[in-house]
């Protein structure tokens, strides 16, 4: 038996995401981000409750500032607890997006699992193929950061604003650039100081 269009989503085949099927489902998802979108500040129940509805997996204390862009309306999408967004997260989840409890993301950034195959004849066909992304805990990633299909970030990583991540990043290390690269590991200095010459005094 032959596989649907829809069953290629999670498995990195090539797929038709224009797939009647597929848009089904997707534009149901997106009817409850639209009304995530429209809540009030105020309206902090509402936003919970939607975020239940929305994602695959939420954890508590998660918060995520409107507005928020998901292709499907955060469906396949899994958080931890207490994972923070601000403004314009954007979340191209046609695949499964894995982060981790504690991990903040600076405004504008974007976890994109969906890529398009480089032979033109294939993308002018409307194909498309997703690869899963995965954060771990107690990350930081910066300001307008874009991270590409397939990657995975380890535990306690800072990913610096503007860069763009092509490759895995393992635990433990900040890592700037474009392509994005390990610039150091977390160090004792990272214990005594919190930005530049601001010693830590708590």
């Amino acid at each position: 038996m032959s596989k649907s269009e829809k069953d290629k989503l999670h498995t990195g085949e090539l797929y038709l995401p224009g797939d009647e099927e597929i848009m089904r489902q997707q534009l149901q998802c997106l009817e409850k981000l639209y009304d995530f979108n429209a809540t009030r500040p105020l309206e902090w129940d509402k936003r919970q409750q939607l975020m239940k509805e929305m994602f695959a997996e939420i954890g508590e204390g998660c918060y995520i500032e409107p507005p928020l862009h998901s292709n499907f309306g955060c469906h396949h999408v899994h958080f931890g607890k207490n994972v923070y967004a601000n403004f314009n997260l954007t979340m191209v989840d046609d695949t499964h997006i894995y982060v981790g409890d504690y991990t903040m993301f600076g405004p504008n950034v974007v976890l994109a699992t969906a890529g398009h195959p480089i032979l033109p004849e294939l993308r002018q066909q409307g194909y498309q193929y997703n690869m899963p992304i995965t954060i771990g805990k107690n990350c930081w990633i910066g300001a307008g950061v874009i991270i590409t299909p397939g990657v995975t970030i380890g535990d306690n990583v800072v990913i610096g604003a503007g860069s763009i991540v092509t490759k895995d990043i393992p635990s433990n290390v900040v890592a700037v650039g474009n392509p994005c690269k390990v610039l150091r590991e977390v160090n004792d200095h990272d214990k005594e100081f919190y930005f530049k010459d601001r010693r830590i005094d708590l």
